[in-house]
């Protein structure tokens, strides 16, 4: 998976990059209130985790033609614009970034490198029922894992457990859609469609409330 920029619909786009140096120049954009996020970052590796998200957010907003409105974390760890506008989800995994933007409605993403040990933390995160469906292979869990956490970080509230509160209906290996839903919390009965991409050793997935 390379860098890309993709505009969902008119509302709504995302963003991935490869996660590489760049100067201090390139995030002459950020708000004053992220600089010195940025410059509370001691671990150059972390440096440019966040740095290279906050241009594939960024990138994301430019295909939408909207002004970069500068983010920040709220009580439950969520991104937020600075001005109450739109609604963004930020991740990254080794090597790449990714970000997606909504005007409208609560968003999520995730990316993540299929690994071979995600086989033996699988108990922590699915439910039995999940456990039933899903083949035992990397990349199969790695998917499950990966729209649970594009589910949550749409959700966007703290208490929700990937394992008790998020369940998947079963998916192929190859699906590029799974459906799942929250349950045990005050929004129970909502239901998330996450797209799936699938590139090389990586998982993306986002879904739109």
């Amino acid at each position: 998976m390379q860098t890309k920029i993709e505009k969902i619909d008119s509302s709504s786009a995302l963003a991935v990059k490869i996660i590489d140096s760049f100067s201090e120049k390139d995030l002459d954009f950020l708000s004053f209130r992220e600089k010195l996020s940025f410059a509370n970052i001691s671990h150059p590796e972390k440096k440019k985790e966040w740095g290279t998200a906050r241009l594939a957010i960024q990138e994301a907003l430019e295909h939408l033609q909207i002004p970069y409105p500068g983010f920040f974390k709220d009580e439950h760890g969520k991104s937020q614009s600075m001005n109450g506008q739109g609604f963004v989800s930020l991740t990254h995994t080794r090597g790449y970034a990714a970000a997606i933007y909504h005007r409208e409605l609560p968003v999520g993403i995730d990316i993540e490198v299929i690994r071979q040990k995600i086989l033996q933390i699988g108990a922590r995160f699915l439910a039995e029922e999940e456990l039933n469906f899903l083949l035992p292979q990397p990349a199969h869990y790695t998917m499950a894992w990966s729209a649970k956490e594009s589910i949550f970080k749409c959700h966007g509230k703290k208490g929700v457990s990937l394992r008790d509160n998020i369940l998947l209906e079963p998916f192929a290996p190859d699906a590029t859609l799974i459906k799942g839903k929250i349950h045990g919390t005050f929004f129970e009965d909502h239901h998330y469609q996450v797209q799936v991409e699938q590139s090389e050793n990586l998982i993306l997935t986002y879904t739109i409330w």
